[in-house]
């Protein structure tokens, strides 16, 4: 069995957000716990992350949206804890005028290829990055990419539900590695 954990963005998932949904129904998933959604520190949200890894059973999939990108990217560069891989949901680009300042600790995301196979969903009209910066990042961070459409942050407001396509990439992507 795979265990998964997520990783949500700032302000956390809310109730309608596809990884709130997923988890409602697949208890198993968990969600990692920085000590501030709305105040994202970078050192605890690594902490956090290293936490959520260590109690894993074995080498588990990291489910990242939005910030949470950034956080893999910075995680990766300090930790050797095995993942088994990391899909990567909305890549925010810290350049974009849309990047929240109280996010700014996390700007300076390593450009070197992760240890550890990767897949990036992105939209194609996401307001905080655009598909150019996102297909760079993949490039640099050696992972695949699948873009999804114009749907937005791929958030709660982009009205996906549980995102069964996003569930099928996942388990696509599990199931290859």
């Amino acid at each position: 069995m795979t265990e998964i954990i997520h990783l949500p963005g700032i302000g956390n998932s809310g109730k309608t957000h596809w990884q709130t949904l997923w988890e409602d129904a697949d208890p198993a998933i968990r969600r990692f716990a920085p000590a501030s959604w709305n105040k994202p520190d970078l050192s605890d949200w690594i902490a956090a992350l290293e936490k959520a890894i260590r109690t894993a059973q074995t080498p588990p999939v990291l489910v990242a949206h939005s910030l949470a990108c950034l956080l893999v990217a910075h995680w990766h560069q300090v930790s050797d804890l095995p993942i088994k891989e990391a899909m990567l949901v909305a890549v925010p680009d810290p350049r974009s005028q849309a990047f929240p300042l109280l996010a700014a600790g996390f700007a300076d995301a390593p450009q070197t290829k992760f240890r550890f196979p990767s897949l990036i969903v992105a939209s194609t009209d996401d307001p905080y990055g655009s598909l150019p910066y996102v297909r760079s990042q993949a490039e640099k961070w050696g992972s695949d990419l699948a873009v999804i459409g114009a749907v937005g942050h791929i958030n709660d407001q982009s009205q996906l539900g549980g995102w069964p396509e996003g569930k099928a990439l996942l388990e696509d992507f599990v199931s290859r590695v």
